[in-house]
Formats: structure tokens, C-alpha cells, sequence
């Protein structure tokens, strides 16, 4: 028996289920109003699935916006595929839940950071796996500066 309780997966597992429910939602019906996405994810998790063109750019991480154009959202237990427009080429992307690093909707001023087990030591702030952040008004702000997909792709 565990001698504690895992607050930090289990608040993982359930922010990661948040955006399951938001993705499934976006697939049936479509992205409302203003909302859109940055999704910042791990292009290293085995289970990631990306052209070799865009693993050889982005070798430890990618953001992708899901906004104006984007097909074939498919939501599962463990992860989703999408297929997205970049610079005219559409590609299809399958993303892992636990690959996801950071989701971010600007629209609404919504943000989630996850903390991942593998981080290097060098990140004296943030050596606990379990932390987790729920971001506030400073994250979209913030993480806008690592998408450089959104001018890309246009």
C-alpha cells in the first residue's frame, strides 16, 4: 500500500482528462466564439506521431494553434489526432496526452502547465513532478512568445 497520496499525478490525470473533454467537444461541434488553442507538447514521447520534417525542427517540443483551419480531430483515451495546415501543406499529427506540456486557450485567458518527471535537475524552482499550474492572465502572454507556427503557416 502507498504510504502517501500522489496528489500531483492525480491533478495531472485530471486536467489531462479536461482536455480530453474540450477536444472531444471541439471535434463534435466545432471551435466556438473566439476560443482557440496553443498546445505545447514533448515531439520526443514515443508515442508522438509527426512527419520527420517537423521532428528534425522541433526536436524537443512544438506548439501548434488550433484556430482558423484544421481537419480531422479525432479524440481517444490516450491521446488525439489532427491534421493541421503548415504553410500550405496540411499534416497529420497524432499527440499523446502525456506529451502535452502546456494548453492554452488566449480567448478566455485559460492556461495549463504540466510539470513532467523527466525535467532536468537544473530547474531548481520546479524539482517536484507533481506541480502543476493552473495559469491565469500571464500564460498567454507568456507562452505566445514559443509559437512561431502561427506566422508559418500563413
Amino acid at each position: 500500500m502507498a504510504r502517501s497520496i500522489d496528489y500531483g499525478n492525480l491533478m495531472h490525470r485530471a486536467m489531462r482528462g479536461l482536455i480530453q473533454d474540450v477536444l472531444r467537444q471541439v471535434a463534435e461541434t466545432g471551435l466556438p466564439g473566439e476560443h482557440h488553442f496553443f498546445i505545447t507538447f514533448d515531439t520526443r514521447h514515443p508515442e508522438a506521431q509527426l512527419a520527420d520534417w517537423l521532428r528534425a525542427r522541433y526536436p524537443e517540443e512544438m506548439t501548434v494553434v488550433m484556430q482558423h483551419w484544421f481537419d480531422g480531430l479525432t479524440v481517444e483515451d490516450e491521446g488525439f489526432a489532427v491534421t493541421l495546415n503548415f504553410g500550405d501543406t496540411p499534416e497529420s499529427l497524432y499527440i499523446p496526452f502525456d506529451a502535452i506540456r502546456t494548453f492554452v486557450d488566449p480567448s478566455v485567458e485559460f492556461g495549463l502547465r504540466f510539470e513532467t518527471h523527466d525535467e532536468d535537475d537544473d530547474e531548481e524552482e520546479d524539482d517536484d513532478p507533481g506541480d502543476i499550474e493552473v495559469a491565469g492572465d500571464d500564460v498567454p502572454r507568456k507562452d505566445a512568445e514559443v509559437v512561431s507556427l502561427d506566422s508559418f503557416r500563413k
